[in-house]
């Protein structure tokens, strides 16, 4: 079935109120609409891990969502409609998107194929020779930002906590000496033992493993 009754026009139909409002998305950059769009370059990557997964393990946990890329190639020229006879109009374009690269703020795309949002300009490259004195031709390469919200939170006084040990805040309790099961460890030995002194053990020109057991048993 058509949407529109045949011998009308898409003007007439929307003036009679038979279809609503169209809207059409123009490409552009941060809102700057080149004169040519020569190529778009779109990137989505999964970044999936390298190491085995156990199975039956909720595998989403094992991967995330790379941010997407994308890089257009555009083309301006001071002989084009939209320069309006301005002779510095290609100098003007590339001012523009060096200022919109420099100002690291997020933007949005618009694409033959799909919108984005929260982008920023990763590089600009472009080429001038005697072909394109008087036009622009530039690669704009870009890269999305992830923006994730966070939040404060205030725990309570550790003395209305039932187990502040296990809920409590985060506490510096200065340098720790390190304890074991049958308490604490001397210099060299078992814990709760006394340090074995090479100094005690008796003289030998011949240090061998006789003589450190005789010396360890005295």
């Amino acid at each position: 079935m058509s949407l529109i009754p045949l011998g009308l026009t898409v003007l007439d139909a929307l003036t009679q109120g038979l279809i609503g409002p169209i809207i059409v998305r123009q490409r552009n950059i941060g809102g700057f609409i080149a004169d040519v769009t020569i190529r778009e370059d779109h990137e989505d990557e999964l970044v999936v891990t390298e190491n085995p997964v156990e199975q039956g393990a909720d595998v989403t946990d094992n991967s995330f969502k790379a941010p997407a890329r994308l890089t257009v190639d555009i083309g301006y020229s001071n002989s084009s409609a939209q320069s309006d006879g301005d002779p510095n109009y290609v100098q003007e374009q590339y001012a523009n998107f060096l200022a919109l690269q420099a100002s690291r703020q997020p933007f949005d795309v618009i694409t033959g194929k799909r919108m984005y949002s929260n982008m920023l300009i990763t590089m600009l490259h472009t080429v001038t020779d005697k072909d394109t004195e008087n036009a622009l031709f530039l690669t704009v390469r870009m890269r999305e930002i992830i923006l994730v919200d966070t939040q404060t939170v205030s725990v309570p006084p550790t003395a209305n906590m039932n187990a502040p040990g296990d809920t409590g805040a985060t506490q510096n309790t200065g340098t720790q000496q390190t304890q074991f099961a049958g308490g604490a460890m001397g210099s060299i030995g078992a814990p709760n033992q006394p340090a074995f002194n090479y100094q005690n053990a008796p003289y030998s020109s011949a240090f061998n493993t006789e003589t450190l057991t005789r010396a360890s048993n005295a």
